[in-house]
């Protein structure tokens, strides 16, 4: 387990996110509250954390037939979690500095500063840089989802979005690239989540190697024989809810602008390593606990 343990909340989005969703969307209350159990989380925090979820619109009271109260999620959170995928599991190799660049300017009135600071929150989630007040940017690529999440969240009317070939400041870009983004604060997390699964990952002897098919889901790869799903399950979804967070802050910089021996590349290795081995059977294992059959369509490449 990590020093700073996922709270119940962020390790019930990891599971509806890459288990249930793949079971029809839906799990009863009771199942829940048992597949979290293995995650040392009593009943009444399950409870709370499924109120807090039901109150910000993530998941729908359903009742199952006989399988008695449950949820699934909400419609609304069908893009969230597709975005999600193209993110957490791609491989986010660095951008190519020809690329480009998108530049985002906003301008808030001050009687609704609050979307100001909604603004500075998403845009650095989607691994904007912050190159002055009112000015952020990211590599090309980021676009597409930089225009989603804004348009989802009612903001684009504030926000001017621009694609600029190169930099033609009078700064060395790798020293201006170092003001902008905080190397330190994603370089410290990935070490974090190194530490941390780097053991977990050597301690599976036998484990296979990072190749997956990723047009066949969670289910990809081979088992390690020796492997209970109850066992993988465990480790898999604290592992993903610590990692999912951080491809985001990452934005994928080009190699020759990143510090010497930037960190992320042996916590990808890391990443890739353990939802090889651990994704098959702990999808197996909810299916064992829940009695779901998994959906016959799977998560796709973007």
């Amino acid at each position: 387990m990590t020093e700073s343990t996922p709270r119940p909340s962020s390790l019930i989005h990891t599971v509806y996110g890459e288990f249930v969703r793949r079971l029809g969307g839906w799990i009863s209350i009771a199942d829940l509250i048992a597949l979290m159990a293995e995650l040392d989380v009593d009943a009444p925090a399950v409870r709370s954390a499924i109120s807090r979820l039901k109150k910000a619109g993530t998941l729908l009271q359903e009742r199952g037939g006989g399988s008695g109260t449950g949820y699934r999620l909400s419609p609304a959170m069908g893009p969230v979690f597709e975005e999600g995928d193209r993110r957490i599991f791609r491989s986010l190799e660095p951008a190519e500095l020809a690329d480009g660049w998108v530049v985002a300017v906003f301008s808030v009135p001050e009687s609704e500063r609050a979307h100001r600071h909604t603004l500075r929150s998403r845009l650095s989630w989607l691994g904007f840089g912050n190159a002055a007040p009112g000015v952020w940017l990211a590599p090309a690529r980021v676009l597409p989802d930089a225009r989603r999440l804004l348009e989802r969240l009612g903001l684009d009317a504030y926000v001017h979005l621009f694609l600029s070939a190169e930099y033609a400041g009078f700064t060395d870009l790798r020293t201006a690239v170092a003001a902008w983004w905080d190397f330190p604060a994603i370089e410290g997390q990935y070490a974090a989540f190194t530490d941390t699964w780097r053991p977990v990952l050597a301690g599976r002897s036998g484990a296979p190697g990072p190749g997956r098919d990723r047009d066949s889901g969670a289910g990809a790869g081979a088992d390690h024989p020796g492997l209970a799903p109850a066992e993988a399950f465990r480790d898999y979804v604290p592992m993903l809810t610590q990692w999912r967070r951080l491809p985001y802050l990452d934005p994928g910089l080009p190699a020759q602008l990143l510090p010497p021996d930037w960190n992320a590349v042996a916590a990808r290795a890391v990443f890739t390593g353990l939802h090889t081995l651990l994704a098959g059977p702990s999808l197996r294992h909810v299916e064992q606990v829940t009695g779901l059959v998994t959906a016959a369509h799977h998560r796709q490449e973007p």
